[in-house]
């Protein structure tokens, strides 16, 4: 008969230490946080040393076996779980059955420069989680080099920008808590264009398209959900810059404008033959 796993306790330390990471308080102290899902979980294995340890259930183990074995042998530590125990570390209603602890991504805003990337997203002041993961999901697909968030944005490590960014956390340099003036000075120069995006902007993106200005190394400026941009910023700005509606709608959110925005300038600067392509490794 073979003998059934030993399971960790639900009252162990490393659980509770885990639990806490879904606390921002916690997570800047421990300098951790939660990776939830084999998509992600996945991706922490593949990058480095960055997960530190993996709660899986006995069936989540089995069925992605090729994950945990991933875990280990980038030198996390595996702890197998009731599925209890995972619910209660877990920040979603149904739990996958794999959760991750990673330490911290972000890197500093002069790496980022010293790199010369030639597309940005800058998110200022944008405080929901789940667009912020879903913008640095927008700006991994287009290609873009980096993201910054500004020092007025959501935790980078909320638990619904990690799931809604879906492993994107883990492909492209992220620097945080940077001041949206330090931002534009340090990206213009480092001969980067900085553009606004904004609904009321007056300079239409299928005009900057036509004209052929938008190849050149480039940084969007996305603002909060609610009222945008403040003028201060806008007016840090080389141009600021609208997505024309064509149909009837009122607006696009700020994840679909991200997507847009950034999809164009990838276009441009592949046309100008200065852009890696979107689908390279």
């Amino acid at each position: 008969m073979v003998a059934a796993p030993e399971l960790i306790s639900s009252k162990s330390p490393r659980v509770s230490a885990a639990r806490r990471l879904a606390k921002r308080n916690f997570r800047g102290k421990e300098r951790l946080f939660l990776a939830e899902g084999p998509q992600a979980v996945r991706e922490a294995a593949g990058h480095g040393k960055t997960l530190v340890e993996l709660f899986a259930t006995v069936d989540a183990a089995e069925r992605y076996a090729d994950i945990v074995g991933e875990a280990r042998e980038a030198g996390a530590r595996v702890h197998l779980a009731d599925e209890d125990v995972i619910a209660d570390i877990s920040t979603t209603v149904t739990p996958q059955g794999l959760v991750g602890v990673c330490r911290f991504l972000d890197v500093p805003f002069e790496e980022i420069l010293a790199a010369r990337p030639r597309l940005v997203a800058v998110l200022a002041n944008v405080r929901d989680p789940g667009n912020a993961g879903t913008v640095l999901r927008c700006a991994d697909a287009a290609g873009a080099e980096a993201v910054i968030l500004t020092d007025a944005s959501v935790d980078l490590y909320n638990p619904k920008s990690v799931r809604a960014s879906v492993g994107s956390h883990f492909h492209l340099p992220v620097a945080v808590g940077v001041p949206v003036e330090q931002a534009v000075q340090g990206l213009k120069d480092a001969g980067v264009r900085i553009l606004a995006a904004d609904g009321a902007g007056a300079d239409d993106l299928d005009a900057e398209l036509d004209k052929g200005t938008m190849g050149t190394p480039t940084a969007w400026i996305f603002g909060n959900e609610a009222w945008g941009l403040p003028e201060e910023t806008r007016a840090l700005a080389d141009a600021v810059v609208r997505v024309p509606i064509h149909g009837r709608a009122e607006s696009l959110n700020l994840a679909t404008a991200a997507a847009v925005c950034l999809y164009a300038s990838a276009r441009a600067q592949r046309a100008a033959g200065g852009c890696r392509s979107v689908t390279s490794n």
